[in-house]
């Protein structure tokens, strides 16, 4: 694509294709967003699930304006086994071009038709083409706004909306295809975009933060407890829910939670109250329930089992860095890796891959059952948990 502008006395920066639509929102091109903070970060994600538990599929895309970086992260769990495919390129003139590599995020309608590929390729015996269909509509989660810990630095700002949806296609684990049957799986998406925590090597003449994948991350009692999950009752009528909790030290700096119905509507939680247990060793989920006091009044509670062992690890996609690897690092005009852990539970292996899983779950709240993910870290003591500090692990 030909490049214009930067002729004039002012570098307002270069025309490309988007230009062309009547959607800007800053007076700059889209070559441009609204900071120059390295951190700021476009994301896309999913998850879906077996609902039994015995497979688990993940995608992520991030484009990193700033970086000059567009990466992303492929990968297949089944049992304790997972298989992960990652790719980095740099950016080019066209901010509508969402494949690195092997992977490709696709819109085919927007809200209502996205497709998730990863080709076939040399670095890891998986491949799979799967196409989201809406289920619900997408909903926003509140703005996580949070400042560095000594008041200063804001870093996160980021606004991001979810969506669930039935899958279909096929997924390939060393040469055996299988056909994903909708009834059988659950998937949810996100999109999230702003000044993200967790990008980019630390860097050493910068103050070390114990903010989430900070260089001081870990040295702290911290939960971190992120969930959607989708009920129907026996009538078919669907609830989704949906809450993201965190706390350090027991103090809770960041709560948001909704119960979002089919038709838009939003009703807000005032206080997620979480009980749930967790193994020491492992620090994974092991099921419990989760209380809901809405903000009109009343309380919800859902019972939340584990489903089965198949959960994929954010760590190998660089969640909370990995090997050295973070989120958004040059890589060069494209660099395309991966590995495969062979079991999951193994407590060195899970020292590399972090705790931080796409955990499947069975929900059930009176009549209404259903399935989702929840993501959890448990980090440091917990006495009341029974959980100790020297099994911790981030």
């Amino acid at each position: 694509m030909r490049n214009f502008g930067r002729h004039g006395m002012e570098d307002i920066g270069q025309l490309i294709a988007l230009d062309e639509h009547l959607n800007h929102q800053i007076a700059d091109t889209f070559t441009a967003v609204a900071t120059s903070e390295h951190s700021w970060t476009e994301k896309i994600w999913t998850a879906l699930v077996k609902k039994d538990g015995s497979l688990a599929v993940d995608f992520g895309l991030g484009r990193y304006h700033n970086r000059g970086v567009m990466d992303g992260w492929a990968a297949v769990a089944r049992g304790t086994q997972q298989w992960t495919v990652r790719a980095s390129r740099e950016l080019r003139d066209d901010p509508m071009e969402l494949t690195v590599g092997p992977l490709t995020y696709a819109i085919e309608e927007p809200f209502q038709r996205l497709r998730f590929s990863l080709a076939k390729n040399d670095v890891q015996p998986i491949a799979y083409d799967i196409v989201f269909d809406a289920a619900f509509p997408p909903f926003f989660e509140d703005r996580h706004r949070q400042r560095e810990p000594d008041g200063f630095r804001i870093g996160s700002d980021v606004i991001r909306y979810h969506q669930f949806g039935r899958p279909s296609g096929w997924i390939e684990i060393e040469g055996e295809r299988i056909d994903i049957v909708p009834d059988e799986w659950c998937e949810v998406r996100d999109h999230s975009w702003g000044t993200r925590l967790d990008v980019g090597q630390h860097s050493a003449d910068i103050k070390p933060t114990t903010d989430f994948g900070g260089a001081a991350f870990g040295k702290d009692e911290f939960v971190l407890i992120w969930s959607p999950f989708l009920l129907t009752d026996p009538n078919g009528e669907q609830v989704a829910y949906h809450f993201y909790y965190m706390s350090k030290r027991g103090h809770v700096f960041y709560s948001s939670g909704y119960r979002n119905l089919p038709d838009g509507t939003q009703e807000k939680v005032g206080r997620v109250r979480p009980e749930l247990a967790f193994d020491d060793r492992t620090r994974r989920l092991k099921g419990g329930r989760v209380h809901f006091d809405m903000l009109q009044g009343g309380t919800r509670t859902v019972e939340v089992e584990v489903a089965g062992p198949s959960a994929v690890h954010l760590g190998p996609g660089l969640y909370l860095g990995y090997e050295g690897k973070k989120h958004g690092s040059w890589k060069g005009p494209l660099e395309v890796e991966g590995d495969a852990v062979a079991d999951t539970l193994d407590i060195p292996t899970l020292q590399r891959i972090h705790q931080l899983r796409d955990c499947p779950i069975r929900v059930t709240e009176g009549d209404m059952t259903g399935h989702g993910i929840m993501e959890t870290i448990i980090h440091g003591a917990d006495p009341a948990l029974g959980l100790t500090r020297e099994n911790s692990l981030v």
